[in-house]
């Protein structure tokens, strides 16, 4: 559940942390038997808890529509992600994997510890593939082709501007939006709505910049070459290399190259929330949002924070808990998405070279939170919630401290 201090700092985030704990608990329960499902799922909890637990509020069909997505595209971003494997073997599996995944008896051996068993075992997804509806296999097949080609085009290309940037992050998440879009669709839950694929592919570019910007240290120090996907038109304004990033002496342009990229990623947010107001059924828009809300509070935390260029920087999981507890209407999505904006914009610098662009984009973010949201004054605030969990932890820090302190001495003082 996290340190006791981190406890102690967070007393409100106890209550939701065992409710999630709980929540896991009982989904990991209700897995299905079907040996290949069973794996799958297993899978799945392994390699994202909170994932697996949004999507097991989904109808039964959809479901297991949703799971098989998500492992087809993630074995294949693990044969991407392997930089161990040359060039002339990983481009040909990747073009070809949307093949592979009619073929029981396919598999690949690559990435590592719980990636590496869903490479070897690969044959569980494909027996549990083909027994989807055609129209799920289908829309499965088709993105997982245009994603493994965009992602062979990426082996050999370098992102050099903005356009790249947003080519890259379409390929690798662009496409999973407007695949999960397409999957609901053909479940029926949800209709067709204006803009429909646009909205998709910009939410799955806001998932893709958060993750490319927190893993920025993970990234260039991968063994045996480092993997760059931060565009050269943004970090070459700032150093000569993109590793220079990492160097001490480098700190103010780290972090002014960091926020230029967090700027650039908050343009997605206005059509991440208009893409959510668009959702009818409460059960998809919850799985839907969660990420969302996790991206754009990792986006609070990363900003103008130079951990994100010296060890890894994540959301605290009672708060991710608070999120997921809290969320069940449209009015608590744009609740969310306003608080974390009013953190970020705490942080904004005004001597920074792109603070007056990062503001506009936060003031612009705060007003389609309002449009969507309804009175977003009448609700529990994260901040608040931060400001009162701070207070309450200094207090804990004069009372409770030195009481506990008062006991421990008495009883050492009775057992002499």
């Amino acid at each position: 559940m996290g340190s006791l201090s981190t406890i102690l700092r967070h007393p409100d985030e106890i209550y939701p942390l065992l409710k999630l704990k709980l929540a896991i608990t009982k989904a990991q329960k209700q897995i299905p038997l079907d040996p290949h499902l069973t794996f799958c799922y297993s899978t799945l909890n392994k390699v994202s808890k909170t994932f697996s637990l949004i999507i097991q509020q989904l109808g039964t069909e959809l479901r297991d529509a949703v799971c098989l997505f998500y492992l087809i595209l993630r074995a294949l971003d693990t044969v991407e992600d392997d930089t161990s494997i040359p060039t002339e073997i990983k481009v040909p599996i990747l073009i070809a994997f949307h093949r592979h995944i009619y073929d029981r008896d396919w598999h690949f051996v690559c990435g590592e510890e719980k990636y590496k068993v869903l490479m070897e075992q690969f044959h569980h997804v494909s027996a549990a593939f083909l027994e989807l509806e055609k129209g799920y296999q289908e829309i499965i097949e088709d993105i997982t082709k245009r994603m493994g080609a965009g992602m062979a085009k990426f082996i050999s290309k370098e992102v050099e501007t903005v356009d790249d940037y947003d080519e890259y992050c379409h390929y690798a998440a662009g496409l999973v939006g407007l695949g999960m879009s397409k999957l609901l669709l053909s479940s029926e839950l949800e209709t067709v709505t204006p803009n429909w694929e646009q909205l998709s592919n910009s939410t799955g570019l806001f998932l893709q910049k958060t993750n490319i910007i927190k893993d920025y240290l993970e990234d260039v120090n991968e063994i045996p070459k480092p993997r760059m996907f931060w565009p050269r038109e943004i970090w070459g304004k700032y150093v000569d290399k993109l590793e220079d990033l990492k160097d001490e002496d480098k700190s103010t342009k780290a972090v002014q190259c960091l926020n230029d990229m967090i700027t650039n990623a908050l343009i997605h947010v206005e059509d991440c929330l208009k893409s959510m107001a668009a959702l009818r059924d409460p059960a998809i828009l919850h799985s839907c949002s969660i990420p969302l809300i996790v991206a754009i509070g990792t986006l609070a935390l990363c900003y103008n924070n130079i951990q994100v260029f010296r060890g890894s920087l994540k959301l605290r999981r009672g708060l991710i808990a608070k999120v997921f507890d809290r969320t069940k209407t449209m009015d608590d999505v744009c609740g969310a998405f306003y608080d974390f904006s009013c953190m970020l914009e705490t942080k904004v610098d005004k001597k920074d070279p792109n603070a007056m662009k990062t503001l506009n984009r936060l003031e612009t973010i705060k007003k389609v939170c309002r449009e969507y949201g309804g009175d977003i004054h009448q609700r529990k605030s994260y901040v608040n919630d931060e400001i009162q969990s701070n207070a309450l932890f200094k207090l804990q820090t004069v009372v409770v401290v030195p009481l506990l302190a008062t006991v421990v001495l008495a009883y050492l003082k009775h057992k002499k």
